[in-house]
């Protein structure tokens, strides 16, 4: 897929016809003469007030009048794998708020099978002109990909930073949670129900969340009197179900998941056996992406720190454009454990 039009461009969607300035009032929590000094442009509002009027517009759906719309300060890239996986557009809408309320406008650059490669989205957005660029997931996370394609577009003068995946050999700020703590927690909380048996289904061992993710799984479940199995395949909902096949073989009653899509593959293929979750097996995922609360059963899963994580990258790219580079690490965040109706104390406990 090719680059896309900046986000948030076009007409307003949801309510149509002229704004009632009682609506926005009431939902900015302010005069109907305030509210119509906004809109007209008038002096003496409070840029506090002012930004809350404005944020009403927003949420009821009406369009900005031409005159209180926001110059853009320049075009950031956002380049990130696919929008299938729930998790990558949650990424998408907090980078695009965050750049937005900078005066930022991002442009968004997705990758398909038969489509453009990550090489070919970055040449499309250095043509158009982007200040920035933010990764999410890209080549810098596949340890059997060239590094060097980030030196050279430091080379073209283009800051960028990278989310989830460290790479010591680029010269970036990174923002990545903590996937090993993610592994330990989510095992931690089996071992707490007596599972004694446990599986992990995780991608491909090039990508290093998944590196990481087993490696916190096998200290976790080393020495601990618990037996672990580790299945790499497909960080999707059929790649969970073909992993879940051969751990549910090994006698495994409690799996952990390398995203929330493979655990739903993972419940799939247990229902197919004639299993029940949580009561034959218990199912932990990773991201808490919308609407993962509301499957059946509820997944117990572990949770993403999305907002930190891209509050931090735009910051970060955004020193690195102002001139005040920051430091070429790797920043981590803490995931968190979030348990619903997916787990359950162990057969027979």
């Amino acid at each position: 897929m090719s680059v896309a039009e900046p986000l948030g461009a076009g007409g307003a969607a949801g309510l149509a016809g002229p704004a009632r300035l009682a609506d926005i009032a009431v939902q900015a929590a302010v005069s109907e003469a305030t509210v119509s000094r906004v809109l007209n442009g008038k002096t003496g509002v409070a840029s506090g007030t002012r930004q809350k009027v404005l944020a009403a517009l927003d949420v009821l759906g009406y369009e900005r009048p031409v005159r209180l719309r926001q110059r853009s300060a320049g075009l950031i890239g956002l380049v990130i794998p696919e929008l299938t996986n729930p998790i990558f557009p949650a990424f998408a809408q907090v980078i695009e708020q965050a750049l937005s309320g900078y005066g930022y406008t991002p442009v968004l650059g997705t990758q398909l099978p038969g489509g453009a490669t990550e090489d070919e989205l970055v040449d499309q957005l250095v043509e158009r002109g982007v200040t920035g660029i933010i990764f999410l997931s890209g080549l810098h996370a596949d340890v059997t990909a060239d590094p060097g394609r980030y030196g050279r577009l430091a080379g073209r003068g283009v800051p960028f930073v990278l989310i989830n995946g460290y790479n010591e050999r680029v010269q970036a700020p990174f923002v990545s949670p903590d996937d090993r703590a993610a592994a330990r927690m989510a095992v931690r909380h089996l071992t707490d129900l007596g599972h004694e048996r446990i599986g992990l289904a995780v991608g491909p061992s090039r990508f290093v969340p998944a590196r990481r993710k087993a490696e916190g799984f096998v200290d976790a479940t080393t020495g601990s009197g618990v037996e672990g199995f580790v299945q790499h395949t497909l960080f999707t909902v059929e790649g969970g179900h073909a992993a879940a096949g051969a751990l549910l073989e090994q006698g495994c009653t409690g799996v952990v998941c390398g995203s929330d899509l493979m655990a739903l593959g993972v419940v799939r293929a247990a229902r197919q056996r004639g299993l029940k979750v949580p009561r034959d097996l218990s199912v932990v995922g990773y991201d808490d992406s919308e609407l993962i609360a509301f499957t059946d059963p509820p997944l117990t899963t572990v949770r993403q720190p999305v907002r930190a994580m891209a509050t931090a990258a735009v910051q970060s790219l955004l020193e690195e454009i102002g001139g005040s580079p920051v430091p070429h690490t790797e920043f981590v965040f803490q995931p968190e454990l979030v348990v619903r109706g997916s787990t359950t104390q162990a057969p027979g406990r």
